[in-house]
């Protein structure tokens, strides 16, 4: 058994307000025995004004959240998944980057987020994620004290043919850190994540922020916890605050066994179109 925290966040646009939040969720997260703490996407900073953003994002290697939060890793003596940061890439591009830093501070891992959120909704609101943001390049696992990890951020979830990639590749835990607006998160969070386990028999970790923000936006929240049944173990509300929750590697296994869906996997043949 391995015991996990997830932070849940209203993240804001000044970085040392939410590098003081991910430092006291370090503190709070090993203070209640978890190996790994577990934070929401752009937890580094969340403003939709880019203009006002800009000045604020730099390469990794700059950024002080990042540095605060590798700190906070080495002194409490616990790993950290950053659900992502907004960083600034070499080519000078933005990247919507999670980072996976051990309990030494180092970073072990990253991953730039595959699928960038272009969309239009019903209640007016119009995302473009990609008018700043490159998209990632490459899937990535890493072996962590809670199992294997699939990295995946937000928009995602809702591309089942990267999980199977990283559950073939050996994950027994995806990770879905979040900003997901509520008309979304209303109508697709629960059962998508539901999903995501069940077809891969993994567990599922999606750390989240929730409320109003100071740029404007509102957030879902309900960060969750999936067992590879698809059971839920943890789901937070509303709140920002940290959870816990025990991950029993067993539970992977034994829904493997049930329903050996990885076994069963075949190459998708050409589709036929039919007159």
């Amino acid at each position: 058994m391995t015991r996990v925290a997830l932070l849940q966040m209203t993240g804001g646009v000044h970085p040392a307000e939410n590098a003081r939040i991910l430092a006291d969720a370090v503190r709070e997260a090993k203070s209640r025995d978890a190996a790994m703490l577990f934070t929401p996407e752009m937890s580094n900073l969340l403003d939709r004004d880019r203009e006002r953003a800009a000045g604020k994002i730099t390469e990794q290697e700059r950024d002080p959240v990042i540095e605060a939060l590798r700190n906070a890793a080495r002194e409490h003596g616990i790993w950290v998944h950053l659900g992502s940061a907004a960083v600034r890439r070499s080519d000078g591009r933005l990247a919507n980057r999670a980072f996976l830093i051990d309990d030494e501070g180092a970073i072990r891992a990253c991953y730039d987020k595959l699928h960038l959120f272009d969309v239009d909704l019903p209640t007016g609101e119009r995302w473009r994620e990609s008018a700043a943001y490159a998209c990632g390049e490459a899937a990535v696992v890493a072996d962590t004290p809670a199992g294997r990890l699939g990295l995946s951020v937000c928009y995602d979830l809702r591309f089942p043919a990267l999980y199977q990639a990283l559950s073939g590749a050996g994950a027994t835990v995806l990770t879905v850190p979040a900003a997901f607006t509520r008309p979304t998160g209303a109508a697709h969070w629960h059962v998508l994540l539901r999903a995501r386990a069940i077809e891969n028999a993994c567990f599922v970790v999606a750390a989240a922020h929730t409320g109003e923000h100071e740029d404007g936006r509102a957030t879902y929240g309900r960060s969750l916890v999936v067992d590879p049944w698809g059971e839920v173990l943890l789901d937070m509300g509303e709140e920002p605050g940290v959870g816990v929750v025990e991950l029993d590697p067993a539970r992977v296994a034994e829904a493997r066994a049930r329903v050996p869906v990885l076994a069963h996997r075949r190459p998708i043949p050409a589709v036929t179109v039919a007159s």
